[in-house]
């Protein structure tokens, strides 16, 4: 899109320069659109992991890897083109962000379907993500600014913090308090997105309305017979009842 992206978060330059790194080196037979499949797929496989992990918390690993995966396609792809020159930005922004939903449920989906989640926290988190990204999309449409995060937190320090959390599940293995810890822990992150979200809303609404301020009786232009709202005012005036 027309916007100006503004990466903020912790990783976002080096991770900037890693994956320009990669997309110079990758074969011309690996496209932008398959890196948003593998994208796609790596959520979804690592949203099937965690549901199996009710079998075995072995599984939390392979979680891990396919949250590599889901960051390796879904953070390519878009430099992909751009490297390349080859950049479709209608497209692409409208096909990452659907692609980025999906896989924001399917992970969330399989964090709450795992013995370490409750559902329903689980698809609150699901919820509370998808309205701070909605926001940012409207941020890039009212301000012409792209933010991907809120202050030094992004996707792929989200990403970090699950890969963290399952090495230390996996590792301790399967206990009655690593279960509430997990679920507390994951209440008090959607507690705090939620907060996130309305500060930042609060604060887009104050701008704007800086920047578009109501208008006064003294602004109001004076409607008459010859300008166009009035004349449909006189005329709907006199149309009978």
């Amino acid at each position: 899109m027309a916007a100006r992206r503004e990466l903020t978060f912790l990783l976002a330059e080096p991770e900037r320069r890693l994956l320009r790194a990669i997309a110079a080196r990758l074969p011309g037979w690996v496209t932008s659109d398959g890196l948003t499949a593998l994208g796609m797929a790596g959520a979804v496989g690592a949203g099937v992991a965690y549901a199996l992990a009710t079998l075995s918390a072995a599984w939390l690993w392979a979680a891990s890897a396919l949250l590599v995966v889901n960051w390796f396609g879904d953070s390519l792809d878009g430099t992909l083109a751009r490297v390349r020159r080859v950049e479709r930005p209608r497209y692409g922004y409208y096909l990452d962000h659907m692609v980025d939903a999906f896989s924001t449920a399917a992970i969330g989906a399989g964090i709450g379907l795992s013995p370490y989640g409750n559902l329903g926290v689980a698809l609150a988190g699901v919820i509370a993500y998808l309205i701070l990204s909605i926001n940012i999309y409207l941020e890039s449409q009212a301000f012409g600014v792209f933010r991907l995060g809120y202050g030094r937190i992004g996707p792929t320090e989200a990403r970090i913090v699950l890969i963290a959390a399952n090495a230390a599940l996996a590792l301790s293995g399967p206990s009655a308090v690593a279960v509430p810890i997990a679920t507390g822990v994951v209440t008090a992150l959607v507690v705090v997105m939620f907060v996130m979200v309305a500060v930042r809303i609060g604060r887009n609404i104050s701008a704007l309305g800086q920047l578009e301020p109501p208008p006064t009786a003294g602004r109001l232009r004076h409607l008459t017979s010859t300008s166009p709202e009035g004349y449909l005012l006189k005329h709907e005036a006199m149309r009978p009842i």
